[in-house]
């Protein structure tokens, strides 16, 4: 989704605006954090304003994540403590409760000061529709550009600007499995699969024990599934070339991972498919299933019910994706016509501090933005999570689906209906390849 602007005009212009925003106030720790309104001189920066509080909008209700957001607002109070901290956090379908009441607040013109978005192609709605603002001068100010490594920047900057700061970054194709399920079905838990046929007559030996192969539950689940297989399928070049047009999706690379697809939709439990991710899970936590797809923000649900790695549970990149880390991360932006613009640059400021980064991170189980950690920094996380920051650097990267990253929000809710409706038995695979083509039509001329 990264664009670069055309023209030394535009370019001008934009370094122009960008020279501008910096000039215009201070670090923001003191001198926003005062409650007083800004002048309103046409130099002033969109975050310059009201910062006497921050509405935080997220879906952060439950769980580590929950945890992890009170440990950044304990942060936010020390580095702010001039700033009212309201968190307006909703509940429900991993955001989509959240993004429902907040499509509505944007369109009556009463936003919140901030608000959680996946970063990446999510935002191109809420940018085509001047709802939030280029936060790129921030950037700057705050001095991110170093300390965020290339490759995220590069994911984050669209037209040559920069709507959202990420809170932390995830990576959604691994295997979490229960090893004594495994074991049950001759199946050694060290030794994973290296291919999707491989895992697919695995899961075979694992039905015939008398066991769940693999659970998913709501369609973005699924979606998160099939992504994951495509990945395998087309290689990481190739399932990039689905978002620039240099992939078709009625290819016969897509039809193979659709048909891949089907035969492990085939060993889920079809009565969980309502559930969102934590229940979907939980059978394998139970040990009556083998598997789950899922991003490892699932490492600390595992620890908060006490169950250690390589003992309880282990856990690997799909078959396929070894080498490949399919990239989210959760993001804040600043909306057009916040109410309290210098609150919400002050929740920017902690959550992209080295300080917001480790203590929220550290809880969720995801892997800080932030490259330019210390060893007292790097102590505070886990060694799953070390093994990730390096995957991170070393790994070939590449963009969710499910998660916002690598679509706007009307494809893949397109995607998530496609994928539903076949794991419902209402469209078969050549169906279900049909309403992909049909979701992402437009994608490649983006």
């Amino acid at each position: 989704m990264r664009k670069v602007i055309a023209g030394t005009g535009a370019i001008a212009i934009a370094v122009a605006m960008s020279l501008a925003a910096c000039s215009s106030g201070g670090s923001g720790d003191n001198s926003a954090n005062d409650g007083s309104s800004d002048s309103g001189t046409s130099s002033a920066a969109p975050w310059d304003g009201d910062a006497s509080e921050v509405d935080v909008v997220t879906w952060w209700e439950a769980g580590s994540e929950k945890e992890g957001l009170q440990a950044l607002e304990k942060v936010f109070e020390e580095q702010h403590p001039h700033t009212k901290f309201v968190n307006a956090a909703i509940a429900g379908g991993g955001g989509s409760q959240a993004k429902q009441k907040l499509a509505a607040d944007l369109a009556t013109n009463n936003p919140p000061d901030t608000f959680q978005a996946h970063a990446g192609a999510e935002l191109t709605d809420y940018i085509e529709a001047g709802q939030i603002e280029d936060i790129s001068g921030l950037y700057d100010e705050l001095g991110l550009r170093d300390a965020f490594p290339d490759s995220l920047i590069d994911r984050l900057t669209m037209d040559g600007k920069i709507y959202s700061i990420p809170s932390n970054i995830h990576r959604a194709n691994m295997v979490w499995a229960n090893p004594t399920v495994l074991e049950a079905a001759g199946l050694d838990p060290n030794t994973p699969p290296t291919s999707i046929d491989e895992w697919i007559s695995d899961m075979a030996k694992i039905k015939d024990a008398g066991y769940t192969p693999i659970t998913v539950g709501m369609a973005w689940t699924q979606t998160e599934l099939l992504e994951t297989i495509l990945i395998a399928d087309l290689g990481a070049d190739g399932y990039n070339g689905l978002f620039d047009g240099t992939t078709a999706w009625d290819s016969d690379g897509v039809t193979q991972a659709i048909d891949h697809f089907a035969q492990i939709m085939a060993y889920t439990d079809s009565s969980l498919y309502s559930e969102d991710w934590e229940p979907a899970m939980q059978p394998v936590v139970d040990g009556k299933a083998a598997y789950n797809v899922m991003g490892d923000w699932a490492y600390l649900g595992l620890t908060s019910q006490n169950k250690e790695i390589d003992k309880d549970y282990v856990v690997f990149p799909v078959p396929g994706n070894e080498d490949v880390y399919d990239f989210l991360a959760d993001s804040f932006t600043l909306p057009v016509g916040a109410k309290h613009p210098g609150g919400a640059k002050a929740w920017l400021e902690t959550i992209s501090s080295k300080e917001g980064q480790v203590a929220f991170n550290s809880i969720k189980g995801s892997i800080p933005a932030r490259s330019d950690l210390s060893e007292s920094d790097l102590a505070k996380f886990s060694d799953y999570q070390k093994d990730q920051m390096t995957a991170f650097k070393e790994n070939t990267i590449v963009s969710s689906i499910a998660h916002g990253a690598a679509v706007p929000a009307e494809v893949s809710n397109a995607i998530n209906d496609a994928v539903m409706k076949f794991a419902q038995g209402a469209s078969d695979k050549a169906g279900l390849q049909d309403a992909l083509v049909k979701a992402t039509a437009d994608l490649g001329s983006n």
